[in-house]
């Protein structure tokens, strides 16, 4: 757990608590913490200002919403340079199957998370989005076989 922060202990517990559950009321929190009202509604508007808590979200139920598939993409681009990069990025920012990107070093060049109801939407995802980008070189595709651990938690 990493501490290289303007945060103290009470700070990190409150964030402990919104991580678990964002819809605990503030009342809720304060007594886990054992501080007034006033004092964790402060903390908790400043750790916002200061972009440590950045957004409130649910968590939905992929495989309830029929994207039961989980699939890994390695891309690699035909060439790594910032006129691709951006063409590339550009592109997948406007695709809601893919869940994340992450530009990283190694043998490919952009590791995404995609998700889609089985495997002949997942091809039809590649064969008509993903595999036709100009700067797009390189796929290889690993369909998750079972989910060990899924967390959005930090170890704080």
């Amino acid at each position: 757990m990493a501490k290289n922060t303007n945060l103290d202990e009470l700070d990190y517990k409150i964030l402990q608590i919104i991580q678990n559950d964002s819809q605990k009321t503030l009342k809720e929190i304060s007594e886990q913490v054992n501080l007034s009202l006033s004092p964790t509604h402060d903390r908790i508007k400043r750790m916002e200002s200061d972009g440590y808590i950045h957004g409130y979200v649910a968590l939905l139920n992929r495989k309830k919403l029929n994207l039961g598939l989980l699939v890994h993409c390695q891309v690699t681009l035909e060439k790594q340079n910032r006129k691709n990069f951006r063409e590339f990025e550009s592109a997948i920012l406007n695709f809601p199957e893919v869940t994340s990107c992450h530009l990283v070093s190694g043998n490919f060049d952009y590791y995404l998370n995609v998700v889609s109801a089985d495997v002949e939407s997942y091809n039809q995802f590649y064969q008509e989005k993903l595999a036709v980008l100009p700067s797009v070189a390189h796929i290889s595709t690993l369909f998750v076989m079972d989910e060990i651990k899924q967390t959005t938690a930090l170890p704080v």
